[in-house]
């Protein structure tokens, strides 16, 4: 139409100032795929979420009422000049929150919804005297009364008249929960074997270890006045003794113990606990998530009895759908259901096509995303907190692609985590779907095959931190492909150089280990290398986790305890005495955890200040310097740096603490100087900065140091550790192992390149060679290409996911493995090769 305004294009982003973006202008193109690259830290992560997704969201919301707004979280405005054209936006975050362990594959991604609602109506239910009916849109009328009638039908063959199962009565969260699990599929039993520490100790040496909780350390002077010998190892105790301690009843006794502290308690009543009350008791009080995690070693977990595990009353099984109860559908795998809906259909009387074929199209709206995004070998009963981090982003986004929206900017972070080289094809094929249905999409991805698909590429840089927050190049990715300056650009034309080590060719010691019938590992025996970097490969679900985390890990951590090996675990040989899992979890769960908190430098700090002459004066103690203390924590907003306002009716808002101006610390506290700084001025100093600083202080140095060679140079003293990516926190973790030798200890990482641009992984790959170097053994898990290639050995598992996963493919060198040519990981390593000019 003549005269018609054009629709805007792009997004004008101009001024930019999240955290270390340097006041940049950017235009970002509205519907099409943009992929934004650059190192750890580069301000990638500042652009598309806390500009994009915060602007976009918080617009959205303004829009609604008050009443609405008041209760859903909205984001401060960003800071930005201005922002234009920008969508409503949704974000899916790089680590979605750990489900519960009531959900399932099933209640996640909704298709469960749709298959209980399918029993219900669709189902052949079984009458009381067991004859079971056909069926019929009887059962589907039934279910549409109201009040007594609802759900009533009657038995064709005796006439008996009872009530069918409706969607609701399937819900193992609901009605349909088994009454003695609850709905969980497993019981929690206290396991004795565990209350017990060592019987060699005495009682008053720690024998007992639930009596080593929180208020529990003086239980064995109390158990010594109802006549158990205290100071004798608890295995010479008499069986008498022993049954108080483990059963004795709760009673009070009059004693005198000396606490923790050194105070002394005379003629103290004290309330006996043994030793499992002293657990089943904490169970009721403990509300932190790691105190209840410590508890749950006291317990081992069972199926339940009554449902066998499938969550449901037993009698929800009598009804069949397509031949099978919801138990046996549950325990299908994705990838199986398509064929139990052919069965299903042709079960269908010719009547109940139409209301079959209905179901169905929702049932595949469900389904078909899950199978696109390579998720086909997880079964609908799989509980979702046994999900990798990238199987919990992948089905967040089928969901999002089930919702058919349109004109939405979706900002994805790391979407490729856990996915094998394989299931991108699926993955990029999700993407296109999102920009097809009219929305515009902005991925931040190190992933070179998802940058390369991508419409348009921004890069972020140059470096990471203070030095970067610049862009350096824009354009299709083939342009940048060209572009001297793009980092990315070598690994988009095939000139970047992957080898960070020379990877080595012979190991003079194994670890030997074979697992039997755990989940899809069947009589699987692996050896690997000590000393040496090996790299788990594998397709998605191919049992990479069950023979590292699951069967590995517990196996030489009992090993080192001198318990049982896990049943599964048939054999265990190796020199190796302890094991450290590195992962990509947050480190902290506010503010208050900071970079210097976590290693030693805040105390180190600490200590300095207190040293000072002007502080010994005034009588600061170490303890001053600490923002979680009163004595030196700003009042106003008790160390925190910022406060809540409750604005009534308005959303709550988040705002720099004013007293202290987000410092932290009370102005008493900040006018103690070393050197001309503060506590404050040196908190707001990056690792880098830092090192200049402390260079006559040997202990500040080595620690600075550390943190610059994990390449965290950029971080600052005091920046959040929770607000880290997966890569960051990684390394982080891994400063405290840098400083001794470690000859004896296995490295295990889970996915250790999460969130690390391929720059970033030749960086991790050098520190895994330090560990090396300090007589280290490190073991990944991973899909990363450019991790495989500089590894001493390659495991590769498979040949696909689930039931069709669990053996060894391959595992021997680079060399090797291209050289046997077998398996979807060899396929993509040996192209990979090629492409970067690495020989066979």
């Amino acid at each position: 139409m003549k005269g018609r305004k054009m629709l805007p294009q792009k997004i004008e982003v101009r001024g930019a100032r999240v955290h270390n973006l340097k006041n940049i202008d950017i235009d970002i193109p509205l519907h099409q795929f943009v992929a934004i690259s650059g190192l750890s830290g580069s301000g990638k992560s500042s652009l598309a979420h806390g500009i994009l997704y915060e602007e976009g969201s918080r617009r959205y919301l303004e829009a609604l009422s008050t009443y609405t707004r008041r209760r859903l979280k909205t984001g401060a405005k960003a800071k930005v000049t201005s922002v234009k054209h920008i969508p409503s936006a949704l974000a899916l975050r790089q680590r979605p929150s750990i489900p519960s362990e009531r959900a399932t594959v099933g209640t996640m991604s909704e298709l469960f919804n749709v298959i209980r609602l399918i029993f219900s109506r669709l189902g052949c239910p079984l009458c009381p005297n067991g004859h079971r009916l056909t069926p019929d849109l009887a059962i589907s009328e039934a279910m549409s009364r109201s009040g007594e009638e609802l759900g009533k039908i009657t038995c064709p063959t005796c006439g008996v008249a009872f009530y069918a199962f409706s969607a609701e009565d399937f819900a193992f969260n609901s009605m349909g929960a088994c009454q003695t699990c609850q709905g969980t599929g497993k019981i929690r039993q206290l396991d004795e074997s565990k209350l017990i520490a060592d019987e060699t100790l005495s009682l008053t040496d720690g024998a007992i270890a639930s009596w080593r909780l929180p208020g529990r350390n003086f239980m064995a002077y109390v158990a010594e006045r109802a006549g158990v010998r205290i100071d004798v190892p608890y295995k010479e105790l008499s069986a008498k003794e022993k049954d108080f301690v483990l059963n004795g009843p709760k009673k009070k006794y009059t004693v005198d113990f000396k606490s923790s502290t050194g105070r002394v308690f005379h003629d103290f009543q004290a309330l006996y606990e043994n030793a499992k009350d002293a657990v089943l008791d904490s169970v009721k009080t403990s509300k932190s998530e790691r105190s209840q995690k410590k508890l749950a070693e006291f317990f081992h977990y069972s199926t339940c009895p009554t449902c066998h595990g499938t969550r449901l009353r037993p009698e929800l099984l009598t009804q069949l759908t397509g031949g099978l109860n919801i138990a046996q559908v549950s325990a299908l795998t994705l990838g199986e259901l398509k064929a139990w809906k052919k069965q299903v259909l042709a079960t269908l009387p010719p009547t109940m096509q139409t209301l079959g074929q209905a179901l169905f199209t929702e049932f595949d709206d469900d389904l078909l995303p899950l199978l696109e995004l390579g998720l086909d070998y997880l079964t609908l009963e799989r509980n979702g907190n046994s999900l990798s981090t990238g199987e919990l982003q992948r089905l967040q986004l089928a969901r999002t692609l089930r919702t058919e929206t349109t004109g939405v900017l979706y900002i994805l972070d790391e979407p490729s985590i856990g996915l094998h080289p394989d299931n991108v094809k699926g993955l990029l094929h999700v993407l296109r779907e999102l920009v097809a249905q009219g929305n515009s999409l902005v991925v931040v991805d190190h992933n070179v095959e998802i940058i390369k698909a991508a419409d348009y590429l921004i890069e972020i840089g140059p470096g990471s931190g203070a030095l970067g927050g610049q862009i350096i190049g824009k354009g299709t990715p083939a342009q940048l492909a060209q572009e001297k300056a793009s980092l990315i650009g070598p690994y988009l034309n095939g000139t970047a150089k992957l080898l960070a080590r020379t990877p080595k060719e012979k190991a003079t010691e194994k670890i030997s280990l074979t697992v039997h019938e755990h989940y899809n590992l069947a009589d699987v025996e692996v050896t690997l290398n000590v000393g040496q970097l090996t790299t788990v490969t594998g397709f998605s679900g191919a049992g990479k986790t069950s023979l590292i985390l699951d069967s590995l890990v517990p196996a030489l951590k009992a090993k080192a305890k001198g318990q049982a090996l896990p049943t599964y675990v048939t054999k265990l040989e190796t020199t190796l005495k302890d094991v450290v899992s590195v992962d990509a979890t947050p480190i902290g769960k506010n503010t208050r955890s900071t970079v210097a908190t976590y290693t030693t430098l805040m105390d180190d700090l600490r200590k300095l200040f207190a040293s000072q002459k002007s502080a010994k004066e005034k009588g600061y103690t170490a303890s001053f310097f600490s923002y979680n203390n009163k004595q030196g924590a700003c009042e106003r907003c008790g160390g925190t740096g910022v406060v809540n306002l409750d604005i009534q009716y308005l959303p709550d808002m988040e705002q720099v603490c004013p007293q202290c101006q987000g410092e932290r610390y009370q102005d008493k506290i900040k006018a103690i100087k070393w050197r001309g700084y503060s506590i404050v001025d040196l908190l707001a100093l990056d690792v880098a900065q830092a090192l200049e600083v402390f260079q006559e202080l040997p202990h500040f140095k080595r620690e600075l140091e550390l943190l610059a060679e994990v390449g965290l140079g950029y971080l600052h003293l005091g920046e959040s550790t929770p607000s880290l990516s997966g890569g960051e926190a990684q390394r982080l973790k891994l400063v405290k192992h840098l400083r001794k030798k470690q000859k004896h200890t296995l490295f295990v990482f889970d996915e250790p390149t999460i969130g690390l641009h391929p720059l970033d992984v030749k960086v991790l790959v050098t520190v895994m060679q330090r560990l090396l170097d300090q007589g280290a053994t490190i073991i990944t898990i991973t899909h990363d290409l450019d991790l495989i290639v500089n590894a001493d050995q390659i495991l590769d598992m498979g040949p696909k996911g689930g039931k069709n996963g669990g053996h060894v493919i391959v595992n021997g060198t680079l060399k090797e493995v291209l050289a046997k040519n077998k398996g979807l990981t060899t396929k993509y390593l040996k192209k990979y090769c090629q492409e970067f000019g690495i020989a066979d």
